[in-house]
């Protein structure tokens, strides 16, 4: 594993992973938990509506705007719903990129220059009340359908690059049809449980409510499938190789869930750990976008 800051590759050794805390309690936890004794099924479905809301669309940043106004925009029509698509380029060695939750796709504007200066394409959307696309949120498998949709237009692609929840999205788009050689990971997560439960622990939610909101996820969005947290959960690549990056800092995503992205994604999986970048610089720093291009750029063995 290497080790890359700010300012480089560094050989030292790793930082060691944040432990959670209960720090994150609010007034809104000790509610919920009360409830979950009282009413279970209510409490789940209370907690439902706050993990599925990724607040207010983020607006393009100022060091953004020249890459997110240089874009090719169409839309992806899905369910009566309109999916904002972004594409940059000649459409030559296109990379397909994912963004995370309550980011968008300009969020990316950095690596999009860089690829571009080495001869790829870029291709993004903007997930469902994120960006320009209108909520309310859509699940994974949804996704797949924006994602088939953009490599119909724009593919084959080279690689997908994708950050924080965009990784699930990206991985299981492997598994649901996605040709890609190289796969990116920042900042993500390999168990799909880890949302809720990282969304529990920063409200200081007890072990009935984490199973009460599963339950309640399952029943508004899967029919009851049970089988949804092994299923969007990371599995051995099926062609290609994989990049994971994570920052030893991460507040977001622990950084023990990239230990886990390298060992189920395979021996095609190489761990990369930042210091001092946390969950959203990682896609700004310098030395994590020459990185990332080096891996997609490189010529195939």
């Amino acid at each position: 594993m290497m080790t890359l800051t700010s300012t480089g590759l560094s050989a030292r050794p790793a930082a060691p992973s944040p432990r959670r805390t209960g720090a994150g309690r609010t007034m809104v936890g000790v509610a919920l938990n009360v409830a979950s004794r009282l009413a279970p099924g209510t409490a789940g479905r209370l907690a439902l509506e706050l993990w599925r809301r990724p607040g207010k669309p983020a607006a393009v940043r100022h060091e953004e705007r020249t890459v997110h106004d240089a874009a090719h925009r169409s839309v992806v029509e899905v369910a009566g719903t309109r999916v904002a698509a972004y594409a940059w380029g000649d459409g030559e060695r296109p990379v397909l990129l994912v963004h995370g939750w309550g980011a968008r796709a300009s969020r990316f504007a950095d690596l999009v220059t860089a690829l571009r200066e080495v001869g790829h394409s870029s291709v993004a959307y903007d997930a469902w009340g994120h960006g320009a696309t209108p909520g309310p949120v859509r699940t994974i498998v949804e996704h797949q359908v924006v994602i088939a949709e953009l490599e119909r237009r724009h593919g084959p692609f080279g690689g997908v690059v994708a950050h924080s929840f965009g990784v699930p999205v990206a991985l299981y788009a492997t598994r649901s049809g996605l040709s890609v050689d190289r796969v990116v990971a920042l900042s993500g997560m390999s168990e799909f449980s880890y949302v809720v439960d990282s969304f529990c622990d920063q409200l200081g939610l007890g072990a009935q409510v984490n199973h009460e909101l599963r339950r309640a996820i399952e029943r508004a969005y899967f029919d009851g499938d049970t089988s949804i947290w092994e299923r969007f959960s990371a599995s051995p690549l099926r062609r290609g190789d994989a990049l994971v990056i994570h920052d030893a800092g991460d507040r977001v995503v622990d950084r023990a869930q990239a230990d886990l992205l390298v060992e189920q994604l395979g021996d095609g999986a190489r761990l990369v750990e930042t210091v001092g970048l946390g969950h959203g610089r990682i896609l700004r720093d310098p030395g994590v976008v020459g990185e990332i291009v080096a891996f997609i750029d490189r010529e195939r063995t």
